[in-house]
């Protein structure tokens, strides 16, 4: 039977403090703690309490586990010297945590009359409904009215958009829009030693030193929590400080956790320096873990007792109250008086937190996850009250008075530019987009047009392009990043789905970051690239929750799209991406050289595409439904005039343009339209959009009707002219055509037109 090693930390605790010996009382409680030192003795004890009350939270935690009415037990014991974060930053400083934060929540919760951090925390770790941060979804440290956006079990997913918050206040104020966080606001971030070893922790560290090498103000604090250990993997002694130390830019400070005033000292060192020089600063804080990594671990698989017990007796409590009794601040008495007072109330609140009722339906769960208000959208997307703005951007040539119409990229462009000006605190960046107008030259112009404070190329980092989205979306900007091609989207897909898409939802819908994401992808650019540059696989974003994405095929929508897409970020908090087809970028002609059939007028302002609203092409036609999107709605309707031409049989084309979430009855009511269905679907076989219309249609009781798919290969797009043999093209979509509707003739099944 193992120890309960809980129990025996506390028992500890109580021993070593009911063995110190009474002390002279100090005359000043407002003095130094210790000679030097800017700590006080009025403060230590405050923070004292602090820590213990995150001492017994985690006592309570497996106390509620054990009865089955708690469900998260990773601590933050030996890490109560994070405390001193909790009292020297400002409520105003944008904080993301990680998991051990326990002390530094209370105090700077504390320090706010009105706040309940003991009572907060207990309903969160019992995932009770009524609990104010997550609503019942996860045990999470959070505060909207203190700046602390909930992070779940972070690793060091938090870190990119915590740089981002920190380029955001800076860059809101450079812009002089009204902003919730003052011009001397910081950003600051806590995680472990094991995390630092994690590739988006690197990228997000160098994305601020490379920022700040540039002269950009980066206002960010990283703050290091370092037991030594990692689950079971200890961090080589040393390694934190020597890979952080001498880094250009970069502030480094260290303080000793286990030591309340060198802590708290080298924490106001720290922050003082990151505030003053809004500089990328490093504070690295020495702690020890306690009670494992959480409840399940059993540590005496990968540390011997000895180990244990000598980390045990580090314990930065015992150091706290050892110091207090020590500067006759308090007795030892007085001490242990606070510890059972606060245990009786901490018992007394996780026995009422674990009666709470949870969460009990789907509804609830889902209520925040993806929230949408139609009328207010449709009225935001429609809105045309900026015409001086617009003039100041396009002059007299105006987009929609053009005498003639013009491609997808063309349109995209006068689109960004449209919305730039609709919205001043928005802001476009990713790489190659300033000077150079991107790979493709959608965003030529924009930088002379709005200037590098809000256009501006990015690090060639995905990661820190969306962290940096995130975080400045968190501080009141709207974000319009660019990922160059959807290929590179894949290695950083965790801050959409991790970060972005998951905020609302466990916030309970306090917190918000709303970013509009262009990527260039999908294939058909005739053999260049290879897969890089020809990525047709977007089966990842459809399966973040809460995340919109849609595809223009061609200009006009697309501008009405983006209109829309915006207003879904500004109105609802949406994360939205834009997934623009490169192969359709330059098309003008739609059948024969010089008809001009692809190119289109652009949307005055007013006019904007509705959320979840298809296009139909063909619409009087009865025979046939082609159910697409993107390059396959070209691709489709090229197939449908030849299949007129040499048939007689008439498709109607139908351009999903939103991909997630899909309009069901949408796709119910075009397929019953001729009572039969193909689908076009240029992703895979295998967890491409076509298996979703499936299912919409058998879910629908429309199983019944004949349909078939023409559909991508469950590979890469090859290098040269091998791609047409793995997409589909006009003519497979053709013969599939002619054997749908052949077939369902031939077996005399009946037409619901």
């Amino acid at each position: 039977m193992s120890l309960n090693r809980a129990k025996l930390v506390d028992q500890a605790f109580l021993k070593a403090v009911a063995a110190l010996s009474p002390s002279e009382p100090a005359v000043d409680l407002d003095a130094p703690i210790r000679r030097g030192s800017g700590l006080t003795g009025r403060v230590a004890l405050a923070l004292f309490e602090a820590q213990a009350q995150s001492r017994l939270l985690d006592i309570a935690a497996r106390e509620l586990r054990a009865r089955n009415e708690g469900f998260y037990t990773i601590g933050s014991s030996g890490h109560e010297g994070n405390v001193v974060l909790g009292d020297l930053l400002r409520p105003t400083d944008l904080g993301f945590l990680h998991y051990r934060s326990g002390a530094l929540y209370a105090r700077r919760l504390g320090k706010v009359p009105g706040q309940t951090p003991l009572f907060d925390t207990l309903l969160s770790l019992a995932a009770a409904a009524d609990d104010p941060t997550a609503g019942g979804r996860h045990k999470v440290w959070g505060s909207k009215a203190l700046n602390l956006p909930p992070q779940t079990s972070t690793i060091a997913s938090h870190l990119p958009k915590a740089v981002g918050a920190a380029f955001g206040i800076e860059r809101a104020h450079r812009l002089g829009l009204a902003s919730a966080y003052p011009a001397d606001a910081i950003a600051f971030c806590t995680f472990g030693d094991a995390s630092l070893n994690h590739s988006t922790a690197q990228g997000a560290i160098n994305t601020a030193l490379w920022s700040a090498y540039q002269k950009l103000p980066v206002p960010i604090l990283f703050v290091c929590e370092d037991n030594g250990i990692g689950i079971s993997v200890k961090t080589p002694t040393g390694w934190v400080g020597a890979s952080m130390k001498g880094r250009p830019g970069l502030g480094y400070f260290f303080g000793d956790g286990l030591d309340l005033p060198d802590a708290h000292d080298a924490a106001r060192r720290a922050i003082s320096h990151c505030r003053t020089h809004r500089q990328p600063t490093f504070l690295h804080l020495r702690t020890v873990r306690l009670l494992g990594h959480a409840g399940s671990d059993i540590e005496t698989e990968y540390r011997t007792p000895a180990e244990i017990e000598a980390t045990e007796a580090l314990d930065p409590l015992i150091a706290t109250a050892r110091l207090l009794v020590d500067a006759g601040v308090a007795q030892p008495d007085e001490l242990l008086s606070i510890y059972d007072e606060l245990r009786e109330r901490i018992t007394a609140a996780a026995r009422e937190a674990g009666k709470r009722p949870r969460l009990t339906s789907a509804a609830q769960v889902n209520a925040p996850l993806a929230p949408f208000t139609p009328d207010a959208v449709r009225a935001e997307a429609t809105r045309s009250d900026y015409a001086d703005a617009r003039r100041a951007v396009f002059g007299d040539a105006l987009p929609e008075v053009a005498p003639r119409p013009r491609w997808l990229s063309a349109q995209i462009n006068a689109g960004l530019m449209d919305l730039m000006a609709k919205y001043p605190e928005s802001i476009l960046f990713g790489e190659d987009v300033a000077k150079k107008g991107g790979v493709y030259h959608v965003t030529a112009g924009l930088h002379g047009k709005f200037g590098p404070r809000r256009v501006f190329n990015s690090i060639l980092d995905e990661q820190s392009i969306l962290g940096t989205a995130l975080g400045a979306a968190h501080v009141g900007l709207l974000p319009i990043p660019e990922i160059q091609y959807l290929a590179y989207l894949h290695n950083a897909e965790d801050q959409l789905r991790g970060e972005a898409c998951s905020l609302q939802y466990f916030s309970n819908g306090e917190w918000r970051n709303p970013m509009l994401v262009r990527i260039a992808g999908l294939a058909y650019q005739k053999g260049f690239g290879g897969h890089f540059h020809n990525d047709n696989s977007f089966a990842a974003l459809r399966d973040m929750p809460g995340l919109v994405l849609c595809a223009p095929a061609r200009g006009d929508d697309a501008v009405g799209m983006l209109r829309t897409a915006m207003a879904l970020c500004k109105i609802d908090g949406r994360v939205v991406v834009f997934l623009e087809p490169i192969a359709l970028y330059g098309i003008k002609d739609l059948h024969t050289e010089g008809d001009g059939g692809w190119l289109s007028p652009f949307p005055a302002p007013g006019e904007a595409v509705p959320f979840g609203e298809g296009r139909v092409y063909n619409e009087d036609a009865a025979d046939l439904t082609i159910l697409t999107f993107g390059n396959g709605v070209y691709l489709s309707l090229r197939a449908a005039k030849k299949l007129a031409d040499e048939t007689g049989i008439r498709a109607r084309v139908v351009d999903l343009r939103w991909l997630n979430p899909l309009n069901e009855s949408f796709i119910r009511d075009q397929s019953l339209a001729t009572g039969r269905v193909l689908i076009v679907d240029e992703g895979r076989r295998t967890g491409g959009l076509s298996e979703a219309i499936f299912t919409v249609l058998a879910e629908g009781g429309l199983g019944y009707l004949p349909t078939a798919r023409v559909v991508g290969d469950d590979t890469f797009i090859p290098l040269g002219d091998a791609w047409t043999h793995v997409l589909p093209s006009e003519q497979t979509i053709l013969d599939a055509a002619k054997s749908l509707v052949g077939a369902a003739r031939h077996h005399d099944l009946p037409l619901l037109a």
